[in-house]
């Protein structure tokens, strides 16, 4: 069992990953981030701290969220993992 810490802004994400987001990804994000860490309900997400790991509570988040960062991974400054609940 690991330990996972944070809740993350999108701000925040932003700002540790060195990336500004696409707006269309921020509007997206906005609509459907859980404050509540633990179950992450499909169609939510959650950002962690430590480490630092986006959880989504589907497939179907996780690929939309992961399309729009694709094209902007190589000007991460550290690497951001996506993960499902589960």
């Amino acid at each position: 069992m690991s330990i996972l810490l944070g809740n993350l802004k999108i701000e925040e994400i932003e700002s540790r990953s060195g990336v500004k987001f696409p707006g269309a990804l921020v509007d997206y994000m906005k609509q459907c981030k859980q404050e509540s860490a633990s179950n992450v309900k499909p169609g939510k997400w959650h950002c962690f701290d430590i480490p630092f790991n986006l959880v989504c509570g589907d497939r179907e988040t996780a690929e939309k969220i992961y399309g729009y960062l694709k094209p902007l991974s190589k000007d991460f400054k550290e690497p951001l993992q996506i993960s499902l609940n589960g």
